[in-house]
């Protein structure tokens, strides 16, 4: 068996072909779901990057394995303490660990690991190759390492390659001889100007007025805050960067940058997948090689008042594409049930006969798959930590967000959104059903009291909580709120500090 995993950051399942949108960004992933079963309703169990592939690696809920955050405690493993062996159970149970039980060679080529330093992704992996960019290669700068492994390696049976692009992530760089292949397109019409005044008068980091985080500051700057965090950016980090991303949402020109910028990082990653299949049709292998391709989170394009980030525990943020190309299991299918990421992670191992962990929260639906059936989640439950602290609740045709911080935006406790009447997360509904949002609270506390008792520790998102909040904007507070006052929204901060029981002293 071979396996080649395309990871692409940030992708939004909605602003692909297959999935029904408008714009031609994926002709070689709209091909592999004609050839293969696109998977509808699949979700991060957490999010954002750390959290999502930290689950991915372990199986395991946030809650369990202890990531649901970019810093402090909740951002490294849980320790396993004193019943720990002399290799720990993360990475024993790793998935790539776990691939190689099925006598499968696996490799990684992503920067994933070092810029989080969360090196157990790389737990399980017979080879790792780190260009070192941390996050912001393109994809000229991957394939050629894919397709290096894949000429030595890609005819022989029995591997699993995992090839992570970031072109989708912000900020949205997509090289400029790449050219403006959506120039003059419709927009997505939901977003209109109406819609982006109302949202220009909110607080909050990725809000119009400061799209680049907490400030109005340039692409340029941000990377070299980036920089200060990371201890120094590579040799070129910031000349490659075209600048494709609005650094603010003062119009609908800024509007259609961000949509066109975010688009066309996806055309480029989807254009890098062209390669690598034309690669493996090359070699002879293509049509029995399975490919799956899916992403660590989506990305808020304008929903919840937020721009070009992923910073909440909502549709757009949780959910993932999944199309996957497996010989003789379906040709042009459609999966409406919801699963978690790690279930179709199990499904994998359980598809080539290795036993799912115990341990694992991720759960197999193979059997219903080879049958040709549906078998998912009657309900998800998704984690924020990193720049909110939220959980959602997907059931029946409902989105709840159930918030502890704000992470500065105006955000109540609980936000509900009728999907289907509302896609775009426009219309909080939660004072109109409160019988709903009670619904989705119960399924929500169910949740949570069968995960803590299996649970090692505390609820992390507690401890992100006790911590003094998200680590993205930490301590951060005052600034902003200096900010505010600077841009005519002085209102807000008072509101904010009232909130969270802090002065602007």
């Amino acid at each position: 068996m071979r396996i080649l995993y395309i990871d692409i950051d940030t992708l939004r399942p909605d602003h692909l072909g297959c999935y029904g949108y408008h714009r031609p960004t994926s002709p070689n992933i709209d091909a592999l779901a004609n050839d293969g079963i696109r998977f509808d309703a699949v979700y991060a169990s957490d999010t954002p990057c750390l959290p999502s592939r930290s689950a991915l690696v372990t199986g395991r809920f946030g809650i369990h394995n202890g990531v649901v955050g970019h810093g402090g405690t909740a951002a490294d493993l849980r320790l396993e303490g004193y019943g720990r062996g002399f290799q720990s159970l993360a990475a024993i149970t790793s998935w790539p660990r776990r691939l190689r039980f099925a006598g499968l060679r696996t490799a990684s080529i992503s920067t994933f690991a070092e810029r989080h330093s969360a090196y157990h992704w790389n737990a399980g992996f017979n080879e790792v190759f780190n260009i070192g960019k941390m996050g912001m290669e393109r994809a000229e700068e991957v394939t050629p390492l894919a397709l290096d492994w894949l000429g030595r390696n890609g005819a022989a049976d029995g591997w699993f390659l995992h090839v992570h692009f970031w072109d989708p992530h912000t900020p949205y760089r997509t090289p400029a001889d790449f050219g403006d292949p959506f120039a003059g397109d419709d927009l997505p019409a939901w977003l209109t100007e109406d819609v982006r005044a109302a949202h220009w008068e909110l607080p909050g980091p990725h809000s119009p007025q400061e799209a680049m985080g907490h400030t109005a500051g340039t692409l340029v700057e941000g990377i070299r805050r980036m920089g200060q965090l990371w201890g120094g950016n590579p040799p070129g980090y910031e000349d490659m960067v075209a600048r494709r991303q609005p650094e603010q949402i003062a119009s609908m020109d800024d509007v259609r940058r961000m949509f066109d910028g975010y688009d066309t990082g996806v055309r480029y990653a989807d254009h890098h997948v062209g390669i690598l299949l034309n690669e493996l049709d090359r070699l002879g292998v293509l049509d029995e090689t399975v490919v799956m391709v899916s992403g660590d989170h989506g990305e808020t394009l304008g929903e919840l008042a937020l721009y070009c980030d992923h910073a909440t525990a909502d549709l757009y943020t949780s959910r993932l594409p999944m199309i996957l190309r497996w010989p003789g299991l379906g040709d042009g299918r459609v999966d409406g049930a919801r699963h978690y990421q790690i279930d179709v992670a199990a499904t994998i191992l359980d598809l080539l006969g290795v036993r799912v962990p115990a341990n694992w929260d991720g759960v197999s639906f193979a059997e219903a798959l080879k049958r040709g059936e549906e078998d998912g989640r009657s309900a998800i439950v998704t984690t924020h930590g990193a720049h909110t602290v939220q959980r959602g609740v997907s059931f029946e045709g409902w989105w709840l967000v159930r918030t502890w911080h704000d992470g500065w935006h105006p955000y109540p406790e609980h936000m509900l959104f009728d999907l289907e009447a509302d896609p775009h997360e426009q219309e909080d509904l939660a004072e109109k059903y409160p019988e709903v949002v009670a619904q989705g609270l119960e399924i929500l506390a169910g949740w949570h009291s069968e995960q803590m008792a299996t649970a090692s520790g505390p609820d992390p998102i507690e401890t992100i909580l006790a911590e003094g909040g998200p680590w993205h904007f930490r301590g951060l507070e005052k600034d902003y709120w200096q900010r505010l006052r600077d841009t005519g929204r002085g209102q807000w901060a008072q509101v904010l500090a009232e909130r969270h029981g802090l002065s602007l002293a």
